[in-house]
């Protein structure tokens, strides 16, 4: 899956161009301009069914899904105030907005679980991700600043094991010792039915990576100024992702086409399968405090390894990274 921090050059026309939306906002209605971290597909499936099924529009959102891609920031996007809400792809994007003193907080993780995984070749005897130690990793550059650094940690991973992953399987495919990252859904999905090979897959979240995935990010001023929509448009969501992965996902999927017209039935099909299968939304905290839901602990515990590592400084306030207020109690 291509890296989903871009740079913003082009992106308010990128953003402007591709949207499932109302065409104007109806009395007494509140807009929410809503960006997704990249092109439409199963993994932002909630938010197209509580959209396609009037969970938004019932609770007095008119809102818009800006699909994400190539040249779209969300963070830049909510700093400068184009957009609402936006999408935060993982907890490094929470806490990063703190360092750099961005008044944005994440309000709901609607993936319990990151869905980045590391892929081996099946027969080389990898039984768990501590057996990759000393092999090459395919990394893409911003994963080398991410989940990269949890594995240092853990694992005691050494940078000169990485090399460029640069989106094709192709390395990955001939040389058996290797590592590939990828997505759950995506590239296991793909080198699989491409290439006839059925990789080891290791969801790097059951091996103990505390990340969030598919956060809610709302800037400070909006908390302040209309938490009621903030609220709404997190109790819908949750709603729409029950939905989507337990319901008739037809009208969204349809919606999800018509905004990627890349995307197919079958990828969004497998997607839904895996997410079920592997706890993405409803596992952790989601089973007793609803979808949607973070912690305290979950939170320290991340800003503890990644501010070990010096990616962050040990006296930031993480807790300005989010907060636990639209969520059930």
């Amino acid at each position: 899956m291509t890296s989903r921090r871009m740079v913003l050059a082009g992106g308010m026309a990128a953003l402007a161009a591709a949207c499932s939306k109302a065409p104007e906002t109806p009395p007494g209605k509140t807009r929410i301009r809503f960006a997704t971290d990249w092109k439409a597909q199963a993994e932002h499936g909630g938010f197209y069914h509580a959209l396609a099924s009037g969970e938004y529009a019932r609770r007095g959102l008119s809102v818009e899904i800006k699909q994400g891609g190539p040249g779209v920031n969300v963070p830049q996007l909510l700093a400068a105030g184009a957009i609402e809400l936006g999408m935060g792809s993982n907890s490094f994007i929470a806490l990063n907005l703190v360092k750099e003193k961005v008044p944005v907080k994440a309000v709901a993780a609607f993936m319990q679980k990151d869905p980045q995984v590391l892929m081996a070749h099946p027969d080389q005897g990898i039984k768990g991700i501590a057996d990759m130690k000393g092999r090459p990793i395919l990394l893409s550059a911003a994963s080398k600043e991410a989940f990269w650094v949890w594995l240092r940690a853990k694992y005691g991973f050494t940078d000169d094991q990485v090399r460029a992953y640069n989106y094709s399987a192709a390395p990955f495919l001939a040389d058996k010792r290797s590592i590939q990252q990828g997505y759950l859904s995506s590239e296991p999905y793909t080198i699989e039915k491409e290439a006839g090979l059925k990789p080891a897959v290791f969801l790097l979240a059951d091996e103990g990576y505390p990340g969030y995935a598919t956060m809610v990010l709302a800037p400070d001023k909006l908390i302040a100024r209309n938490p009621d929509a903030v609220r709404a448009f997190v109790e819908a969501s949750a709603i729409g992702w029950k939905a989507y992965l337990a319901g008739d996902a037809a009208a969204t999927d349809a919606l999800i086409l018509k905004d990627n017209p890349e995307m197919t039935p079958e990828l969004l099909a497998h997607a839904r399968d895996v997410m079920n299968q592997y706890g993405i939304v409803e596992s952790g905290d989601a089973k007793t405090l609803g979808i949607g839901a973070m912690s305290d602990a979950r939170w320290a515990e991340f800003f503890k390894v990644t501010s070990e590592q010096g990616v962050y400084p040990k006296d930031m306030d993480f807790k300005q990274a989010y907060t636990l207020e639209f969520l059930k109690k």
